[in-house]
């Protein structure tokens, strides 16, 4: 009643004032829709002020809708840690542009307020990035049409960054430049952030996982005179709808992307949640077709509200990039890319699986009739689909002017990072500090545009009581964390730390108490704040007191926060109400306050504190509170062979545990391997198991093989760790002429004097790679062939590595590649020995980079990879082994 109550009255203030003023949501229906979930929000949220904004006097009724619009829809982290005030702001700012920017009028309205509007793209740190990139391109874009202002503010997102790897944390657009740097995620968060603080809406496009190849992938997609285009984001190229991407694109599955509240576009709609609805866009990438999934119980009977997860081979796991529910026919379908899916069917306790061939099965049938005690074993190959890239038309004076100016932003953006500290000044500056920690300048060179934060902190405190602890707390900083920590946090986290207690240990206090690092979140001051408002207490004592004030005081809502942007701990505190992930975070910020040493464990995902130097399992929904899980122990069985002696976890194998009708991937550190688990085994909590194992073939193809088993407690478990193989994958795919010539190059000017590849190379295979120089796919190919040195150095042919044009030389940055073979050799491509190698192999694209083959000087060539590709390295040693 309080609700209808409210919304009647919400709709009398709008009707009441609409004679007046302009609606910001013109659609009647569409508006009553937003008016009806901001009431529930506001029901949800019962405590504190977080809506009082949206009561101010001063606003118009556009304005007021705008912001009913935003906090009907965001996320609670949004609601808790950023203030009306700044939301106001962002409605205001949006404004300004759609007035301002002369394209403004054209935007529809729909489009406006689902891709303009909104300042969250991902699951970023909210920043003032909106009036920041205003200002700055504004006047750079003013004369220019749509489609041309979105190119060059993908000119000016290149000035200001460039791609390299980076952990899952998605920095601010802010942070990201400061850094001059991102992952493809936060490029694209950023420049879908510049995009939409001019007007233009914007979205990013995400991949969760390629099918042919190890990773994921995100670009940009803008609007422009009613139609959308995409872009690698920090990537210019001369045209809208190219990119690096677009063959592995080609051979994606799926593509989607996460709109702001509810949307009613004509995208297939995937999912729809409390904040965002999720639209499947694969058929702008792909050639696709769809099929449809019927879900069976034990006597073939139709099960209704089932959980399908479509499932990807990705990273030696089926990681789920879709997730649908059965209608009351039992049925799901979905629109994919013509390749193999593995589907999983659930309810319950209950589940069954299959592969799924799209563009060959129109329907697939899966019965309920798995139990999570079950034991099989199941050998599945997978086949990506096949590349069919559209390429759109590129004049050579073009790509001569985007070449010129690419060169010229990198210049720019280089310029701006000699400012940052180098080896020399960063070792200058600690020591006369006395700052002698092996390793401690390194740190500072990682900080990038955030050294004057770490300076200036130690500065400060490092010569006082607090320097040992200072020291230490940068050195537990990750390095995102020290290219976008806060001073606030820092000094949160010195100078209310509870002192050491020696009963816990040095290391378990600086790791598990002083650290502000818990999960993946942003990193936050909240020692001092808890230090004055948690209530009397006696939590570090007695722990089970304090799991007891946690669930007494917050209640659990994961509907309302869908994009699992964690909330801070403060913001928890004030609002009362988390989401399960936050709420952990929250616990455990509580404990180290405190003084408790505390975690989430990074394998398994378990909430825990120390006690008497025992880790202790939390239990916020079962009757005990803490409990100590039983364990078995489970021995992987693997014989090393020539090609792979030491199998790599992500890579070739995972572990999965099952819960809640699916299997969940045991998160072990990146460097682990078998080899690592043979000698004492495997430590796991008694339950049910999935070992995944995969070879990926230069194809994209997979040879996966599934074991299902159980770990009983004080029991172990003898599991063979089966690596499929093919012999016949090594075998003549195409041709090669070793007689083509090359310019040979010093990375600093060309050679006068041309060489054939059996001048340079002499008799026998080789390697040639044609690169693409600061292209993502070409810097993960060099990383991957570094981290094989030794192995290329013991086969000891030559590797020649060219650069399409003398220009692209000149930006290659060999330092950013450390490590790679010495026997390489360098060049520049002009013979087009590109174009030859295309024209002699059908089945590769020209002009898509970098392009890796084996040949050897009887003109054959035993193995090929083009684009986008994770491990090459790996895949190239496997044939090179077979050779």
């Amino acid at each position: 009643m309080r609700i209808k109550h409210l919304c009647k009255l919400l709709l009398l203030v709008a009707l009441t004032t609409a004679c007046t003023e302009s609606h910001f949501l013109t659609d009647e229906t569409y508006r009553n829709q937003v008016l009806t979930d901001y009431a529930l929000k506001q029901k949800q949220l019962p405590h504190g002020d977080a809506f009082s904004v949206v009561n101010r006097e001063d606003l118009t009724v556009a304005e007021r809708e705008a912001l009913q619009f935003l906090y009907a829809y965001m996320p609670l982290g949004d609601i808790a840690d950023k203030s009306g005030t700044y939301y106001l702001e962002q409605v205001r700012l949006s404004d300004q542009a759609r007035k301002e920017m002369p394209w403004g009028k054209d935007v529809p309205e729909m489009i406006f307020r689902h891709f303009v509007l909104p300042i969250r793209v991902n699951n970023e740190n909210l920043d003032d990035s909106r009036k920041v990139f205003y200002k700055e391109l504004s006047a750079r874009v003013q004369g220019l049409s749509m489609k041309e202002a979105i190119l060059e503010v993908n000119h000016w997102c290149h000035e200001k960054v460039t791609y390299r790897p980076s952990d899952s944390r998605t920095t601010s657009p802010l942070a990201t430049v400061s850094a001059a740097f991102g992952r493809c995620g936060e490029e694209s968060t950023f420049t879908v952030a510049a995009l939409r603080a001019i007007g233009i809406p914007a979205r990013q496009v995400y991949t969760p996982r390629w099918a042919h190849t190890d990773d994921n992938h995100a670009w940009v997609e803008a609007w422009a005179d009613g139609k959308w285009h995409f872009l690698g984001a920090c990537e210019p190229e001369p045209v809208l709808d190219l990119g690096w991407f677009n063959a592995p694109a080609s051979r994606g599955m799926l593509m989607h992307t996460r709109v702001f509240g509810k949307y009613n576009g004509t995208e297939e709609v995937m999912l729809r949640t409390a904040n965002y609805t999720e639209i499947n866009v694969i058929d702008n990438y792909a050639e696709t077709a769809r099929a449809t999934v019927a879900v069976q119980d034990e006597q073939g009977r139709p099960v209704a509200g089932a959980t399908v997860e479509f499932k990807l081979y990705n990273y030696a796991e089926f990681y789920t990039v879709a997730t649908k529910y059965t209608d009351t026919a039992g049925e799901t379908s979905l629109t994919a890319g013509r390749g193999d899916m593995l589907v999983w069917a659930s309810k319950g306790d209950m589940y069954g699986f299959s592969k799924l061939s799209f563009g060959k099965e129109d329907t697939l049938t899966i019965r309920l009739n798995h139990r999570p005690e079950d034991t099989e074993v199941v050998n599945m190959d997978i086949v990506p689909p096949v590349e069919k890239a559209k390429m759109p038309t590129v004049t050579p004076e073009q790509r001569a002017e985007n070449d010129r100016r690419l060169a010229q932003e990198d210049s720019i953006r280089h310029a701006y990072e000699n400012t940052f500290l180098n080896a020399a000044q960063a070792f200058a500056f600690c020591h006369p500090l006395n700052i002698k920690e092996a390793g401690f300048p390194d740190l500072l060179v990682a900080s990038w545009g955030n050294h004057h934060i770490l300076t200036s902190f130690l500065k400060s405190y490092i010569r006082t009581e607090h320097k040992e602890n200072a020291i230490e707390l940068i050195s537990y900083l990750s390095q995102k964390d020290l290219r976008d920590v806060a001073p606030q946090v820092l000094e949160d986290h010195l100078l209310y730390t509870p002192a050491y207690d020696s009963t816990m240990g040095i290391s378990t206090y600086n790791e598990y108490v002083l650290n502000p690092r818990v999960t993946n979140e942003m990193l936050v001051p909240y020692k001092e704040f808890f230090t004055k408002h948690l209530p009397e207490n006696n939590f570090r004592a007695e722990p089970k007191t304090l799991i007891r004030w946690v669930n007494e005081t917050i209640s659990i809502n994961d509907s309302i926060n869908t994009m699992r942007t964690l909330i801070s701990p403060v913001g928890v505190f004030r609002m009362k109400v988390s989401d399960r992930p936050s709420r952990d975070l929250f616990f455990v910020a509580v404990a180290r306050s405190v003084g408790l040493p505390a975690r989430i464990d990074e394998v398994t995902g378990k909430v825990q504190y120390v006690e008497e130097r025992r880790w202790m399992d939390v239990n916020f929904d079962g009757e005990t509170s803490v409990s100590t899980p039983e364990t078995g122990r489970l021995l992987l069985e693997y014989d090393p062979t020539k090609i792979l002696r030491d199998p790599a976890y992500y890579t070739h194998f995972t572990l999965s545990k099952y819960e809640g009708g699916t299997y969940h991937v045991l998160n072990y550190p990146e460097e682990t391997t078998w080899s690592k688990f043979e000698e004492q085994g495997v430590l796991l909590d008694a339950g049910d198991y999935l070992l995944t194992t995969g070879t990926r073939l230069a194809s994209g193809a997979v040879l996966s093989h599934l074991h299902f088993f159980t770990v009983k407690p004080r029991t172990d478990v003898t599991v063979p760790l089966v690596i499929r193989s093919d012999d016949t994958q090594v075998q003549v795919i195409g041709n090669f002429n070793f007689e083509l010539l090359f310019t040979p190059t010093d990375l600093t000017k060309a050679s006068v004097q041309k060489q054939s590849f059996l001048q340079a190379c002499g008799r026998g295979y080789f390697v040639v790679g044609i690169l693409g120089v600061g292209q993502e796919p070409t810097n993960h190919a060099l990383r991957d062939i570094a981290a094989l040195a030794s192995e290329f150095e013991a086969w000891g042919r030559k590797m020649v590595l060219l650069f399409p044009t003398e220009e692209q030389m000149k930006r290659f940055q060999m330092t950013e590649f450390s490590g790679l073979p010495s026997h390489i050799i360098y060049g520049i491509d002009t013979e087009n020995v590109h174009k030859q190698i295309v024209a002699e192999n059908v089945h590769l694209t020209d002009g898509t980079l970098p392009l890796f083959i084996i040949a050897d000087t009887f003109n054959r060539v035993v193995f090929v990879l083009q684009g986008y590709t994770i491990g090459l390295g790996e895949q190239m040693m496997k044939v090179i082994h077979g050779l």
